[in-house]
């Protein structure tokens, strides 16, 4: 759904929607009207209820005006606005446009119910925002996507807070890289501050829903329970960092293992889990830990489906545009490049070796794609030891902490939370998302749309897909074998697959063609068809399918398509459960008619391409 953003974001639906949108935001239509056609601003002045309504509206503000009256709570001001039967019929109209657009979004929605319900999310509230009037939408929201079945922990940051107190109290705050050097003032400091933090949200997260529009549907006892149950305690065992090239930290902790079995126990009981950064030495200490470095842990330890990273401000390109999407390899390149001048950056790269995602030995990869430590590859993270490459080497660190001055002064703009969403990629997590929490509802629609509205990174989303070359006729011909011996697809001999291979996408991993399908663009119509999709038998199941026709959808996005078609004898109902509709013969192109084999009496289908704004860019 395109937005224009004036004073707020108007929705561009149809010409009597756009005016409600308009009416509800309180923004004046005519100012917005050169952003559009003349046939649009034709179809828009044809609207007579709203325009009445609104003319109505206005007359009675002057009319209040003229003889001095105020509008208040006291005053009653007599305007029927809708006060004929055209009226009448056009407000039921109104309300039935309402109702519809509530209805298609929940259905929208509901793949994201599916998908999300049961994941386990990590969430870094940044402490700019954990002091800041947006927290309170935030927290409701994720109440509300807790009541749908996701798993939340949650790691508020207390840096802003903790330099408050030290400075309320004389004190100045430390730093040595990403580190706070913690004396006894700020391990004091870090302590309220903590204990503060814990008690805001587990308060503004107590509350229920609203019960006032829910009564209709009877009484429940569920209804008067807290809000939400919120867990939290000695979850994170930690050590000392001590003297580092001759600095001594204090009371600074870096995260030596995370009880996931206890915070599993209270994630799968219902609750929210709570983590703070302060962390517990096998000793009996309170240590002051590093807020990303112990959420960064949290996720890879869990095995979480996303780390959340909520900041106060977007991920921007170097000319001012967001940045929808990042893969791994870009990041990763993106990092090192700045690595000169970032301190994070550089160590990010220590921590991962000097050499780049192409060339290391450290991860293991095929073609451009990685593949990664989710039981893939050699190298493996364990909770409580790092990373493991299957040769006896590891690297100890649990998380990758970020902070001190850089974070502060903001000098290398969010770097900083790229390389801590780089490391945990690598990891394992297979989805890290950097959202402004200065927009309202972020959460849900980054959650709840294709494009979203934040900066995604991640590790796997075309993993091992790439187009086919002469190599893989040989794989290819493997894979559509049975399927063409079971007449599901046509036959093709060798001579017609390599004439068509520059058409053929593959995914390719550990060296076996496992998938493959192809796209035959015709431009003139501006649709292509889609053909020869098949999936290895042992790889059936694993979301090989969707992930070769989203690849196909963006290709035809790119070469600027605006339809996909496909003939099919026995797989329309998985076609169909993803967006195609059966279509005439007539609604293929003329070219693609001529070729068709009538005799085996195919089904048609076509699904009309949306928009795509996610960023994720294919080759």
């Amino acid at each position: 759904m395109a937005t224009l953003d004036i004073n707020s974001r108007i929705p561009l639906w149809n010409p009597l929607q756009f005016q409600l949108a308009a009416l509800d935001n309180k923004i004046q239509i005519q100012p917005l009207l050169r952003h559009y056609s003349p046939k649009f601003q034709l179809a828009l002045a044809k609207i007579r209820p709203l325009s009445t309504a609104h003319a109505a509206i206005n007359s009675c503000r002057r009319s209040s005006s003229r003889n001095g009256r105020e509008h208040d709570s006291q005053t009653s001001v007599k305007c029927n606005v809708f006060n004929d039967s055209e009226s009448e019929g056009d407000r039921k109209a109104t309300n039935s446009i309402r109702d519809g657009q509530f209805v298609r979004w929940f259905r929208e929605a509901w793949p994201y119910f599916r998908a999300h319900r049961d994941g386990t999310f990590v969430v870094i509230i940044s402490g700019e925002i954990v002091a800041s009037p947006y927290l309170d939408a935030i927290l409701k929201d994720i109440s509300l996507l807790h009541g749908l079945g996701i798993k939340f922990v949650i790691v508020p940051g207390t840096h802003i807070q903790i330099n408050k107190l030290l400075a309320e109290r004389g004190s100045n705050p430390r730093h040595v890289g990403p580190y706070r050097i913690t004396d006894s003032d700020s391990l004091e400091a870090a302590m309220e501050a903590c204990g503060r933090i814990r008690t805001m949200l587990e308060a503004k997260l107590s509350p229920g829903p609203s019960l006032c529009n829910i009564r209709r549907h009877g009484d429940n006892s569920r209804w008067h329970d807290v809000g939400v149950s919120v867990a939290s305690g000695n979850f994170l065992a930690a050590k000392r960092r001590g003297v580092v090239k001759g600095i001594d930290f204090g009371a600074t902790g870096e995260v030596k293992k995370v009880d996931v079995t206890r915070i599993r126990e209270r994630l799968d009981a219902g609750c929210i889990v709570m983590m703070s950064n302060l962390g517990y030495s096998s000793s009996g200490e309170v240590l002051n830990c590093n807020t990303y470095e112990v959420a960064t842990a949290c996720a890879l330890a869990l095995g979480a489906e996303k780390l959340i990273c909520i900041i106060d401000g977007p991920i921007l390109d170097e000319f001012g545009r967001l940045i929808r999407f990042l893969t791994l390899r870009d990041a990763d390149k993106l990092i090192r490049e700045r690595a000169k001048q970032s301190e994070i950056a550089a160590n990010y790269v220590e921590a991962v070796g000097d050499d780049d995602l192409e060339s290391q030995e450290f991860y293991k990869f095929k073609e451009s794609i990685p593949l990664l430590m989710n039981g893939k590859s050699n190298a493996t993270f364990q909770n409580g030891l790092g990373f493991d490459n299957g040769n006896g080497l590891w690297y100890g660190e649990q998380g990758f902490a970020i902070g001190g001055q850089e974070c502060l002064s903001r000098q290398n703009g969010y770097l900083s939370e790229l390389a801590a969403a780089a490391f945990v990629c690598r990891g394992g997590v297979q989805r890290v998302h950097l959202l402004d929490g200065t927009v309202g509802g972020v959460l849900l629609l980054e959650l709840f749309q294709r494009d979203g509205v934040g900066t995604m990174v991640a590790s796997d989303v075309y993993e091992g897909t790439r187009m086919a070359r002469e190599a893989d006729l040989a794989g290819i011909r493997q894979l559509l074998q049975p399927l063409e011996e079971s007449d599901t697809l046509i036959p093709r001999n060798t001579e017609e697959l390599l004439e068509a291979i520059d058409s053929f996408v593959v995914v390719e991993r550990e060296g076996q063609i496992i998938a493959c399908a192809a796209l035959f663009p015709f431009f003139e119509e501006k649709c292509g068809e889609v053909a020869a999709i098949a999936v290895s038998p042992e790889c059936r199941g694993q979301g090989q399918g969707d992930k070769l026709l989203d690849y196909l959808e963006k290709k035809a996005s790119s070469f600027g398509l605006d339809m996909l078609f496909l003939l099919t004898t026995r797989t329309a109902d998985w076609f169909v459960r993803r967006g195609f509709s059966e279509c005439s013969i007539d609604s293929l192109p003329e070219e693609k008619r001529k070729k068709i084999n009538l005799s085996r009496r195919s089904k048609y289908y076509m699904k009309k391409l949306s928009p795509d704004r996610s960023g994720i860019t294919i080759t």
